[in-house]
């Protein structure tokens, strides 16, 4: 708690689907875009690779150095308490522009490994 004894309250709420799906169709031009639910929140993929996050309506990207280069705006902050810094996307309404932010992001991140399978128990 911090001095003089009031505690920060962090208040968080959910997205709306309607903004989820806005963004999912935004950011379409850059390949294929899923979403995965995440405690109200969601992660961002294309093409099967994590590329940001959409937490209380706000668009957050992962940091890398191409697109730092193509933000019109950069503004760093975290998508939530206890997170590191993402860059923040105001300007959503631009398709082109955010295809190509996550075109950007996705081809500065390592391609996730594959899984492997469970391992199978010997029967008894």
């Amino acid at each position: 708690m911090p001095r003089g004894g009031v505690a920060e309250e962090v208040v968080s709420m959910a997205c709306n689907p309607d903004f989820v799906q806005f963004i999912t169709d935004q950011c379409a031009g850059a390949g294929e875009i899923a979403v995965k639910k995440m405690m109200g929140d969601y992660c961002l993929y294309c093409d099967g690779i994590l590329f940001g996050l959409l937490c209380d309506n706000n668009l957050y990207l992962k940091v890398t150095v191409p697109v730092r280069a193509l933000l019109k705006e950069v503004v760093l902050r975290p998508p939530y308490a206890g997170a590191r810094d993402y860059f923040y996307i105001s300007d959503v309404e631009d398709r082109d522009y955010l295809a190509g932010l996550v075109r950007a992001t996705i081809s500065a991140l390592p391609v996730p490994k594959a899984k492997k399978p469970p391992l199978k128990r010997a029967s008894r």
